[in-house]
């Protein structure tokens, strides 16, 4: 199926996404990247564990973060192309990707 807007879900398996938002994207994952290589430093260093789960929830905020942005791109994109072209199908599945994020 051919996408008529091409930062849409074409067949839900890729997304054309602007430069702005890959660049975006991939820096925070880069960021996320390097701080969960720094908690490996700590436990390799034996750093006290209270600091540790202080980085750790840190990241765990710049993932829910990163995934509170990704989301909101694809109801904007995708969700919202869907439902105009008549595919509502689209809101089980976000119902199921949003039931999935809660656990």
């Amino acid at each position: 199926m051919e996408a008529k807007n091409p930062a849409a879900c074409s067949c839900h398996k890729t997304k054309e996404r602007s430069e702005k938002e890959y660049k975006d994207l991939i820096h925070r994952l880069n960021r996320i990247e390097g701080q969960v290589r720094g908690i490996k430093s700590m436990v390799e260093k034996n750093a006290y564990c209270p600091d540790i789960l202080i980085q750790t929830a840190a990241v765990t905020a710049a993932l829910n973060s990163f995934s509170r942005t990704l989301l909101s791109s694809h109801i904007h994109t995708c969700v919202a192309n869907d439902i105009r072209e008549g595919n509502n199908q689209v809101i089980d599945e976000l119902m199921n990707t949003l039931q999935k994020l809660m656990k």
